[in-house]
Protein backbone atom coordinates (compact mmCIF):
# COMPACT_ATOMS: atom_id res chain seq x y z
CA UNK A 1 0.00 0.00 0.00
CA UNK A 2 1.38 3.29 -0.70
CA UNK A 3 0.60 7.14 -0.01
CA UNK A 4 1.84 9.91 -1.68
CA UNK A 5 2.19 13.25 -0.64
CA UNK A 6 1.79 15.98 -3.12
CA UNK A 7 5.12 18.45 -1.18
CA UNK A 8 8.48 17.57 -3.22
CA UNK A 9 10.97 16.16 -0.93
CA UNK A 10 13.43 19.13 -2.36
CA UNK A 11 12.58 22.55 -3.14
CA UNK A 12 13.00 22.56 -7.16
CA UNK A 13 13.15 26.17 -8.35
CA UNK A 14 14.24 27.34 -11.99
CA UNK A 15 14.88 30.87 -12.63
CA UNK A 16 15.65 30.54 -15.98
CA UNK A 17 14.07 27.44 -18.28
CA UNK A 18 16.25 26.07 -20.46
CA UNK A 19 14.29 23.46 -22.93
CA UNK A 20 18.14 22.36 -24.25
CA UNK A 21 18.65 21.67 -20.74
CA UNK A 22 15.39 20.37 -19.92
CA UNK A 23 16.25 17.40 -22.57
CA UNK A 24 19.50 16.72 -20.65
CA UNK A 25 17.19 16.21 -17.39
CA UNK A 26 15.85 13.45 -19.75
CA UNK A 27 18.87 10.82 -18.95
CA UNK A 28 17.88 10.93 -15.28
CA UNK A 29 13.96 10.10 -15.51
CA UNK A 30 13.72 7.78 -18.76
CA UNK A 31 17.35 6.83 -19.10
CA UNK A 32 19.44 4.25 -18.20
CA UNK A 33 21.01 5.42 -15.27
CA UNK A 34 17.76 7.35 -14.18
CA UNK A 35 15.78 7.44 -10.71
CA UNK A 36 12.81 5.17 -12.42
CA UNK A 37 15.42 2.47 -13.33
CA UNK A 38 16.70 2.53 -9.34
CA UNK A 39 13.80 2.46 -8.33
CA UNK A 40 12.21 -0.45 -9.55
CA UNK A 41 15.53 -2.08 -9.30
CA UNK A 42 15.43 -1.71 -5.35
CA UNK A 43 12.01 -2.41 -5.44
CA UNK A 44 12.24 -6.11 -6.93
CA UNK A 45 15.04 -6.80 -5.21
CA UNK A 46 13.64 -6.61 -2.54
CA UNK A 47 11.05 -9.30 -2.51
CA UNK A 48 13.93 -11.76 -2.69
CA UNK A 49 15.89 -10.68 0.23
CA UNK A 50 15.42 -12.78 3.54
CA UNK A 51 17.13 -10.16 5.63
CA UNK A 52 14.49 -8.05 7.21
CA UNK A 53 16.67 -5.17 7.65
CA UNK A 54 18.39 -5.54 3.99
CA UNK A 55 14.68 -5.58 2.93
CA UNK A 56 13.54 -2.61 4.62
CA UNK A 57 16.68 -0.72 3.22
CA UNK A 58 15.76 -1.76 0.03
CA UNK A 59 12.03 -0.31 0.06
CA UNK A 60 13.35 2.76 1.77
CA UNK A 61 15.72 3.91 -0.62
CA UNK A 62 13.45 2.25 -4.00
CA UNK A 63 10.68 4.75 -2.26
CA UNK A 64 13.53 7.36 -1.86
CA UNK A 65 14.17 6.94 -5.68
CA UNK A 66 10.45 7.48 -6.45
CA UNK A 67 10.79 11.06 -5.03
CA UNK A 68 13.80 12.07 -6.87
CA UNK A 69 11.86 10.61 -10.25
CA UNK A 70 9.38 13.67 -8.85
CA UNK A 71 11.87 16.19 -8.51
CA UNK A 72 13.38 15.68 -12.01
CA UNK A 73 10.11 15.32 -13.63
CA UNK A 74 9.10 18.39 -11.76
CA UNK A 75 12.53 20.41 -13.12
CA UNK A 76 12.05 19.33 -16.61
CA UNK A 77 8.55 20.59 -16.83
CA UNK A 78 10.17 24.41 -15.40
CA UNK A 79 12.79 24.36 -17.77
CA UNK A 80 10.11 23.10 -21.12
CA UNK A 81 7.31 25.15 -19.90
CA UNK A 82 6.51 29.38 -19.48
CA UNK A 83 9.67 30.85 -21.05
CA UNK A 84 10.67 28.20 -21.86
CA UNK A 85 7.99 26.42 -24.07
CA UNK A 86 8.51 28.04 -27.18
CA UNK A 87 11.88 26.81 -27.27
CA UNK A 88 10.63 23.38 -25.95
CA UNK A 89 8.15 23.06 -29.16
CA UNK A 90 11.37 23.62 -31.34
CA UNK A 91 12.91 20.90 -30.09
CA UNK A 92 12.54 17.43 -32.06
CA UNK A 93 11.91 15.82 -29.03
CA UNK A 94 9.29 17.67 -27.22
CA UNK A 95 7.28 19.24 -29.93
CA UNK A 96 6.21 15.89 -31.19
CA UNK A 97 6.15 14.30 -27.36
CA UNK A 98 4.68 17.88 -25.95
CA UNK A 99 6.74 19.65 -23.21
CA UNK A 100 7.18 17.92 -19.15
CA UNK A 101 8.77 14.45 -18.50
CA UNK A 102 8.41 11.34 -20.33
CA UNK A 103 9.92 8.18 -20.07
CA UNK A 104 13.34 8.72 -22.79
CA UNK A 105 16.79 9.73 -22.54
CA UNK A 106 18.33 12.53 -23.44
CA UNK A 107 18.54 11.47 -27.10
CA UNK A 108 15.25 9.83 -27.83
CA UNK A 109 15.54 6.37 -26.61
CA UNK A 110 12.52 5.12 -24.81
CA UNK A 111 12.80 3.58 -21.75
CA UNK A 112 13.13 0.28 -21.13
CA UNK A 113 13.17 -2.81 -18.52
CA UNK A 114 16.34 -4.07 -19.70
CA UNK A 115 18.24 -1.19 -17.24
CA UNK A 116 17.46 -3.15 -14.55
CA UNK A 117 20.28 -5.40 -13.09
CA UNK A 118 18.63 -7.95 -10.44
CA UNK A 119 19.44 -11.54 -10.11
CA UNK A 120 17.97 -13.19 -6.91
CA UNK A 121 21.38 -13.48 -4.71
CA UNK A 122 20.88 -10.09 -2.18
CA UNK A 123 25.10 -9.48 -1.95
CA UNK A 124 25.37 -9.59 -5.91
CA UNK A 125 22.63 -7.11 -6.16
CA UNK A 126 24.03 -4.60 -3.68
CA UNK A 127 26.82 -5.00 -5.45
CA UNK A 128 25.21 -4.16 -8.74
CA UNK A 129 23.51 -1.23 -6.48
CA UNK A 130 26.85 0.03 -5.95
CA UNK A 131 27.33 0.74 -9.32
CA UNK A 132 24.36 1.97 -10.33
CA UNK A 133 24.48 4.74 -7.82
CA UNK A 134 27.89 5.05 -9.64
CA UNK A 135 26.36 6.17 -13.14
CA UNK A 136 23.73 7.64 -11.53
CA UNK A 137 26.03 10.31 -9.51
CA UNK A 138 28.30 10.51 -12.67
CA UNK A 139 25.28 11.73 -14.65
CA UNK A 140 24.37 14.41 -12.34
CA UNK A 141 27.88 15.54 -11.91
CA UNK A 142 27.94 15.87 -16.26
CA UNK A 143 24.28 17.71 -15.93
CA UNK A 144 25.87 19.88 -13.49
CA UNK A 145 29.09 20.92 -15.45
CA UNK A 146 26.06 21.72 -18.05
CA UNK A 147 23.51 23.85 -16.14
CA UNK A 148 23.89 27.92 -15.72
CA UNK A 149 20.62 27.74 -13.44
CA UNK A 150 21.18 28.35 -10.09
CA UNK A 151 18.10 26.85 -8.35
CA UNK A 152 18.13 24.03 -10.95
CA UNK A 153 22.03 23.26 -9.62
CA UNK A 154 20.87 23.59 -5.74
CA UNK A 155 18.42 20.48 -6.48
CA UNK A 156 21.18 18.70 -8.78
CA UNK A 157 23.61 18.73 -6.00
CA UNK A 158 20.89 17.24 -3.60
CA UNK A 159 20.14 13.94 -5.72
CA UNK A 160 23.69 13.78 -6.47
CA UNK A 161 24.95 13.84 -2.44
CA UNK A 162 21.58 11.45 -1.95
CA UNK A 163 23.10 8.83 -4.48
CA UNK A 164 26.43 8.70 -2.47
CA UNK A 165 24.55 8.41 0.76
CA UNK A 166 23.07 5.39 -1.21
CA UNK A 167 26.45 3.65 -1.58
CA UNK A 168 27.42 3.86 1.50
CA UNK A 169 24.46 2.12 2.61
CA UNK A 170 24.74 -0.66 0.40
CA UNK A 171 28.06 -1.01 1.73
CA UNK A 172 27.32 -0.75 5.31
CA UNK A 173 25.00 -3.88 4.57
CA UNK A 174 27.74 -5.64 2.70
CA UNK A 175 29.92 -4.86 5.66
CA UNK A 176 27.40 -6.48 7.94
CA UNK A 177 26.97 -9.59 6.09
CA UNK A 178 31.18 -9.63 5.75
CA UNK A 179 31.24 -9.18 1.96
CA UNK A 180 32.48 -5.95 1.78
CA UNK A 181 35.23 -6.77 0.20
CA UNK A 182 35.50 -10.52 -0.29
CA UNK A 183 34.67 -11.29 -3.75
CA UNK A 184 33.58 -15.26 -2.86
CA UNK A 185 29.54 -15.97 -2.66
CA UNK A 186 26.85 -18.24 -3.17
CA UNK A 187 26.89 -21.92 -2.74
CA UNK A 188 29.70 -22.98 -4.74
CA UNK A 189 33.36 -23.43 -3.88
CA UNK A 190 35.96 -22.03 -5.71
CA UNK A 191 38.44 -24.66 -7.61
CA UNK A 192 42.51 -24.13 -7.16
CA UNK A 193 42.64 -21.02 -9.66
CA UNK A 194 41.01 -18.74 -7.83
CA UNK A 195 44.15 -16.72 -6.50
CA UNK A 196 46.31 -17.29 -10.19
CA UNK A 197 46.98 -13.85 -11.66
CA UNK A 198 47.73 -14.26 -15.72
CA UNK A 199 49.94 -11.98 -16.80
CA UNK A 200 47.95 -11.85 -20.62
CA UNK A 201 49.38 -8.68 -21.75
CA UNK A 202 52.52 -9.08 -21.88
CA UNK A 203 55.35 -5.59 -22.71
CA UNK A 204 58.19 -6.12 -20.40
CA UNK A 205 58.82 -2.95 -18.45
CA UNK A 206 55.01 -2.20 -18.45
CA UNK A 207 54.33 -5.17 -17.01
CA UNK A 208 52.72 -3.49 -13.87
CA UNK A 209 52.48 -4.69 -10.62
CA UNK A 210 50.00 -3.56 -7.77
CA UNK A 211 47.73 -5.33 -4.89
CA UNK A 212 45.66 -6.68 -7.80
CA UNK A 213 48.41 -9.42 -8.63
CA UNK A 214 51.47 -9.40 -6.14
CA UNK A 215 51.42 -12.23 -3.16
CA UNK A 216 50.28 -13.41 -0.96
CA UNK A 217 46.84 -12.58 -2.60
CA UNK A 218 47.55 -13.97 -5.99
CA UNK A 219 50.03 -15.81 -7.42
CA UNK A 220 51.73 -14.49 -10.51
CA UNK A 221 51.50 -16.55 -13.49
CA UNK A 222 54.27 -14.46 -15.80
CA UNK A 223 54.15 -17.18 -19.31
CA UNK A 224 50.20 -18.70 -18.95
CA UNK A 225 50.50 -22.13 -21.30
CA UNK A 226 47.08 -23.31 -22.26
CA UNK A 227 46.17 -26.23 -20.59
CA UNK A 228 42.81 -27.67 -22.77
CA UNK A 229 42.71 -29.04 -26.07
CA UNK A 230 42.63 -28.02 -29.93
CA UNK A 231 39.24 -27.71 -30.68
CA UNK A 232 38.31 -30.30 -33.23
CA UNK A 233 37.28 -30.13 -36.43
CA UNK A 234 33.98 -29.04 -36.88
CA UNK A 235 31.84 -31.02 -39.01
CA UNK A 236 28.58 -29.44 -40.91
CA UNK A 237 26.68 -31.38 -43.85
CA UNK A 238 25.23 -28.55 -44.36
CA UNK A 239 27.97 -25.56 -45.05
CA UNK A 240 29.47 -24.48 -47.98
CA UNK A 241 32.96 -25.91 -49.06
CA UNK A 242 35.72 -23.95 -51.03
CA UNK A 243 35.99 -24.74 -54.78
CA UNK A 244 38.10 -27.26 -56.00
CA UNK A 245 41.30 -26.38 -57.02
CA UNK A 246 42.05 -27.03 -60.49
CA UNK A 247 45.74 -28.20 -62.54
CA UNK A 248 47.37 -25.21 -62.05
CA UNK A 249 46.79 -25.35 -58.20
CA UNK A 250 44.34 -22.62 -59.24
CA UNK A 251 40.54 -22.58 -58.42
CA UNK A 252 38.37 -22.76 -61.14
CA UNK A 253 36.72 -20.08 -62.66
CA UNK A 254 33.68 -19.08 -64.61
CA UNK A 255 33.28 -20.69 -68.11
CA UNK A 256 33.92 -18.79 -70.79
CA UNK A 257 30.48 -17.09 -72.45
CA UNK A 258 30.01 -19.03 -75.97
CA UNK A 259 30.04 -16.62 -78.83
Amino acid sequence: MFFHRKELMFPVRVGTPDARFGQLLLEQFGGATGELTASLQYWVQSFHVQDAGIRDMLQDIAIEEFSHLEMVGRMIELHTQGPGRQAAEQSPLFAIRGVGPHFLDSQGQAWSAGYINEGGNVVRDLRANIAAEAGARQTYEALLNGCEDAGTKEALTFLLTREISHTRMFMQALHAMGKLDDPMFGNVAPDSTVDLYFNMSRDGALDMRGPWNKEPAFRFIDQPAPEGETPSQVSNPDDERMAPANQGGKPKGRAPAAH
